[in-house]
């Protein structure tokens, strides 16, 4: 089960019984609607939206469906009162698992700043246009409230997302990470933590992260070869990481993934050209 099916499931599920409950506890609401509208003021709603979504999200989908389910069903309490809009949520596995990572990025040093949100609103905008980033970041928010074990999640997206797909939720994570022009060194640790849990190859890790941490062999680095490295070989790298960074990589995720990834891709172009400079080689 996918997890957009998990969500839909738990949408559904929480909508039934949260009006099913309201049906219970009010049987004559419309028809005293107006005698008793002073004291539906003074008694607080009982918010049970975001347990029940918690709940229902981990028997069904595991530590991620527990952190989305709660984060809808909270969702679900503020349309009760008011807080939010209600809009449908079209969350695939790729946007579902950027979320919860995007979180746990910016909780590393444990504090979460206003500015290192709008950063992150930002990238989102850039990436998958405002109305998107609208929905998605609404959603963040109600994350960003949660714990988020790391480990189970990540090895939870190794289970069921491919291999380019997994690169490039790193490399989103390195975009998130230097939004606001640095990087921070809580958050490196993080996303390496989370590299590794996701099973992310060494050199794979270290030539995405050479993309956006520069040092003098930084080039090398994203072709995954040494600087000692002959000129036939270099080429050959190039052709190899070509074919492994290849937008097409990820065109099942939908054309706003592939977009993103060409971002990727230029960068290894970049690095290839920069190297064929140095050398001299045409």
């Amino acid at each position: 089960m996918t997890y957009i099916i998990i969500i839909f499931v738990i949408g559904i599920i929480v909508y039934l019984v949260m009006n099913y409950n309201k049906k219970q506890e009010h049987p004559y609401e419309e028809s005293n609607k107006n005698n008793d509208q002073n004291s539906a003021k003074a008694t607080p709603k009982k918010s049970y939206g975001k347990w029940i979504g918690g709940g229902l999200g981990w028997a069904f989908g595991g530590p991620i469906g527990a952190i989305m389910g709660f984060a809808f069903g909270s969702m679900y309490d503020g349309m009760q009162t008011g807080k939010y809009e209600y809009k449908p949520t079209q969350s695939g596995d790729f946007s579902v698992s950027l979320l919860i990572l995007s979180a746990a990025i910016m909780k590393a040093d444990g504090r979460i700043m206003r500015s290192e949100l709008e950063y992150v609103k930002q990238f989102f905008i850039r990436q998958f246009g405002a109305y998107e980033a609208q929905q998605k970041i609404k959603l963040l928010k109600e994350i960003l409230k949660q714990e988020i074990n790391v480990q189970d999640v990540s090895s939870q997206i190794k289970q069921y997302m491919d291999y380019p797909a997994r690169l490039q939720l790193l490399h989103f994570l390195f975009g998130i990470s230097s939004a606001d022009g640095q990087f921070h060194s809580q958050e490196v640790d993080t996303i390496d933590s989370i590299s590794a849990y996701l099973g992310i190859s060494n050199n794979d890790y270290n030539s995405i992260k050479a993309m956006f941490v520069k040092d003098i062999d930084s080039a090398y680095k994203i072709l995954e070869i040494s600087s000692e490295a002959s000129d036939d070989e270099i080429k050959k790298a190039y052709h190899k990481m070509a074919v492994k960074y290849h937008p097409d990589k990820v065109a099942h995720l939908g054309e706003d993934i592939k977009t993103a990834a060409k971002e990727k891709f230029q960068k290894l172009n970049a690095a290839y050209e920069e190297i064929k400079k140095q050398r001299g080689v045409k």
